[in-house]
């Protein structure tokens, strides 16, 4: 019953009937005046939707578009302005997104190697980009060229011995402080919600909470500019998840532009959605991946129109990406990968094996970045974010520099374990003893003896991957953009790569073993240590988040990998399975919870065996709820009523003695009603009558000028009985986006009573 009472603040009611609308949710929820005063269905800050409402407002708009539609030639085409907006908005979202995804790739390229040296015939080269115009390059020294020079060359003239590295070390710690310092006074100055992934606030607001500014403008750029600083910077984290947050601004703003979407929460919600599946598309270069994970992780309500509007500004999203080329490669995928190799059956025990590492460590940087996270909002160390920032990133560069797995980006990190190793190949992780009689096609090499190159990786690896699980724990959460999509993906991806290899190095050593006697023989190549490290990235992505469908679809889309779609399934399924064993939550999920949002989750089983009765209140005992009477309060009376309480809404009766239901009036709407009826509204003062009826009665001549009200009320306000399973209400609450709900108690020999359960 937690979670109920951290989402129900409970009323009830007592009339002895109920009229006709009262039936669930039929008729029109508003009766809207020629006129309505400003503001009139709006939310304050920290409120929540009520979608039915939104839901019958759009269907009255749309109703009255069509039937003007056919008064003239102008109205047909202002239908058919409105019926594409969505399709506008939709491609300007892709576009948008897109853009700011290629730029953000191609500035923190430039930014993480301008911490280790510059280009001196265009400073704003990459060190890619500087060796790709070098006519020196050769094949031996592929990364080095003269016109990139590492800053102890440049300094004191000198690439090598101690004071060379060390300098070197020095700036790369400095760069990095810099970086980061830069980042967290932008975000703490400018845009305070433009810290963290993003995801959490982006379920929680596509569920019906409204976070002013979370989606405004400042946010969108800042977020834009600090996300290219932290992940330049070194610190363990990625960009994916908050280009999620990215797009959803971006998403935000064009709604902004169409009446149809920034009058109507509701509609503003389904453009959310595709800008969330945009946003993934663009982070991975996975439009369909996107469109998944959009559908399986963020949203909360996602129809059939949306999923067309989805992949439309997915693939809009992405068609842009591949036009400004960032990775240079002319592919759309981030990690391209091209293994010579089947798997086979007996491989199936390593990938599940993966699968159980994803889950326990899934599970492991939970709950102990949820510990870390409550520690820095209940202690000191909350007061002093930028410190905080600037010990993480020099703790992390101090560390990461010797170790050329930690120095260099996650992402090329990543794309190295997730290579094969060809004759063309350079990495330490394809060291290994060549045979001189090998005469087999070099795209077909065998499995072969590891070289010392390979044991210096093994243990670079393990130290690495020991850093990267305890740093990211203290990384994710901090006040600056950090996502968790490429550091647990580099967690399982150098687990996965250390395995493969244990696991070639043990064919080839013992190939006359039974479990390799069948599908690796002297000579052949049948292990592909590449393989395992992609398998051992979705296990881990798959236990911290809870993704299942939509990250193999995301791997296989980041790979080209479409044939190793069953080892990726069987280490998905394997890690949520041992994840969920010690708890329900991904990483988002519980974030959520630790900022106390206000979130049914559709994934939740309410398991309680409690009855709508059992959590209305007031009980019998307690005092009476607060209800407004149809025609016998003053303006007075109902300010007092505001005041003293902070419900959401309250109750329209007849009156005290006969509580026949009437309907049910918001609080915000009653405050903006009297508010605009004293400026506007000449005689209404503290004495003057408030009615809800539709009709007001004849006052005597000297009585103050009455207020009518009907116009703000619900008059289908959605009700249960009091015996309804709240397992059912519950439900109802997450499939309908309910604000509150009735609770009535009929009996055949007493008066029917009636409560209602309010959604805050």
């Amino acid at each position: 019953m937690n979670l109920l009472k951290n989402l129900f603040s409970p009323l009830y009611i007592d009339p002895n009937m109920v009229n006709a609308g009262e039936m669930n949710g039929s008729g029109n929820l508003m009766d809207f005046l020629d006129e309505p005063f400003p503001d009139v269905g709006t939310y304050e800050d920290f409120h929540t939707i009520d979608w039915l409402r939104e839901k019958s407002r759009d269907t009255d708009r749309h109703r009255k578009i069509t039937s003007k539609s056919k008064e003239s030639i102008w109205e047909f085409i202002k239908s058919l302005l409105d019926a594409w907006s969505g399709w506008v908005v939709m491609l300007l979202i892709g576009l948008l997104a897109g853009t700011l995804a290629g730029v953000i790739d191609l500035a923190v390229d430039w930014m993480t190697d301008l911490k280790e040296g510059v280009c001196l015939s265009a400073f704003w080269y990459s060190h890619e980009q500087c060796c790709w115009t070098s006519n020196e390059t050769t094949f031996d020294d592929r990364d080095k060229c003269p016109q990139w020079q590492k800053w102890s060359e440049l300094l004191v003239n000198q690439s090598e011995g101690a004071s060379a590295y060390i300098l070197n070390y020095f700036l790369y710690i400095l760069w990095a402080l810099c970086f980061a310092f830069l980042a967290v006074s932008l975000v703490r100055v400018f845009a305070p919600y433009a810290c963290g992934s993003g995801i959490p606030e982006i379920k929680t607001i596509l569920s019906g909470f409204i976070i002013r500014g979370y989606l405004g403008k400042w946010t969108l750029l800042i977020k834009t500019v600090t996300l290219v600083l932290v992940v330049s910077s070194g610190l363990s984290l990625g960009k994916e998840g908050p280009l999620v947050h990215v797009a959803c601004c971006c998403g935000n703003f064009f709604s902004s532009l169409f009446s149809k979407y920034s009058k109507n929460e509701g509609k503003r919600r389904e453009v959310l959605s595709a800008a969330a599946a945009a946003g993934v598309s663009v982070a991975f270069g996975a439009p369909i991946g996107g469109v998944l994970f959009s559908l399986e992780e963020v949203s909360y309500y996602f129809p059939l129109k949306t999923l067309w509007r989805s992949f439309f500004a997915a693939l809009v999203a992405a068609f842009t990406l591949r036009s400004i080329n960032p990775f240079g490669n002319s592919r759309l995928v981030l990690f391209y990968v091209e293994y010579h190799t089947p798997w086979y059956m007996a491989e199936l025990f390593p990938f599940i094996l993966l699968g159980v590492f994803g889950g326990l460590w899934g599970t492991l940087f939970i709950r102990c970045n949820i510990a870390w996270c409550r520690r820095r909002k209940t202690t000191r160390l909350g007061k002093y974010p930028v410190l905080e920032v600037i010990v993480i990133t020099a703790i992390t560069a101090i560390i990461a520099y010797p170790n050329p797995y930690t120095r260099r980006s996650t992402s090329e990190l990543i794309s190295e374990l997730f290579n094969d190793c060809g004759a063309l190949e350079s990495s330490q992780l394809c060291d290994y003893i060549n045979d001189p009689n090998m005469t087999r096609p070099v795209d077909d090499i065998p499995d072969r003896p590891a070289g010392p190159g390979v044991y210096t990786a093994m243990w670079q690896l393990a130290l690495a991957l020991v850093f990267k699980i305890v740093i990211t724990i203290f990384t994710f959460g901090m006040k600056i953009p950090s996502g968790l999509f490429i550091p647990s993906m580099a967690v399982g991806a150098m687990a996965g790569r250390m395995v493969g290899i244990g696991v070639e190095q043990l064919a080839y050593h013992h190939h006359d073993w039974i479990i390799f006697r069948n599908w690796c023989r002297p000579g052949a190549d049948c292990v592909t240590p590449g393989l395992y490290a992609m398998v051992g990235a979705a296990a881990c992505l798959g236990g911290v988040t809870r993704m299942t469908v939509s990250l193999v679809v995301i791997m296989f889309e980041l790979t080209g990998g479409l044939e190793y779609i069953v080892p990726l399934m069987a280490a998905a399924v394997t890690s949520k399975w041992v994840a969920d064993a010690f708890g329900k939550e991904g990483i988002y999920e519980a974030h959520i919870h630790l900022n106390g949002y206000p979130f049914l989750d559709v994934k939740d089983e309410f398991t309680h065996r409690t009855l709508a009765t059992d959590v209305m209140r007031p009980r019998r005992g307690e005092a009476p709820l607060s209800v407004l009477t149809q025609d016998s309060m003053t303006v007075e009376d109902v300010e007092t009523l505001i005041k003293e309480t902070d419900y959401n809404g309250f109750p329209v009766v007849v009156s005290k003695d006969s509580e026949r239901l009437i309907g049910f009036a918001q609080r915000r709407e009653l405050i903006l009603a009297i508010k605009n009826a004293r400026q506007r509204q000449d005689g209404v003062v503290s004495n003057s009558i408030v009615y809800f009826t539709e009709d007001p009665p004849e006052l005597p001549p000297n009585s103050p000028h009455p207020l009518k009200l009907r116009r703000i009320l619900n008059l289908s306000p959605f009700t249960v009985t009091d015996h309804t399973p709240m397992e059912t209400v519950v439900d109802i609450f997450r499939k309908l986006g309910l604000r509150q709900c009735l609770v009535t108690r009929k009996a055949l020999w007493q008066d029917s009573k009636k409560r209602a359960i309010n959604f805050k």
